[in-house]
């Protein structure tokens, strides 16, 4: 949900997130995930991975379609303009930041 809030329809370009916010927002996710459930913090950096491409993906992309006639565009994918920094960079990175904080 945070992503969601935090992502825009702009026209001409996509739907835009601030690139560091879903692997910061992943990382913090995964801290709380395994706290509560006192998992082993060697499983931090695949729940962080698996919670910032997915909610990159769901948050930005799938519950922004309602918007898509804002963008103006005539052929629509999944990813809009930053399906590079949006998922694969925030999948990368939300690794990255979960092995510095550990």
């Amino acid at each position: 949900m945070v992503i969601y809030a935090f992502s825009r329809p702009i026209p001409g370009v996509g739907i835009v997130v601030p690139m560091f916010l879903p692997p910061l927002v992943a990382t913090l996710a995964a801290f709380l995930a395994l706290a509560i459930s006192n998992a082993s913090t060697i499983l931090l950096p695949k729940v962080s991975f698996a919670i910032g491409v997915l909610s990159a993906l769901f948050g930005a992309d799938i519950l922004h379609l309602k918007d898509i006639e804002k963008v103006g565009y005539g052929i629509v994918s999944i990813g809009g303009a930053g399906t590079f920094d949006g998922i694969f960079l925030t999948g990368i990175f939300a690794v990255l930041f979960s092995v510095l904080f550990i």
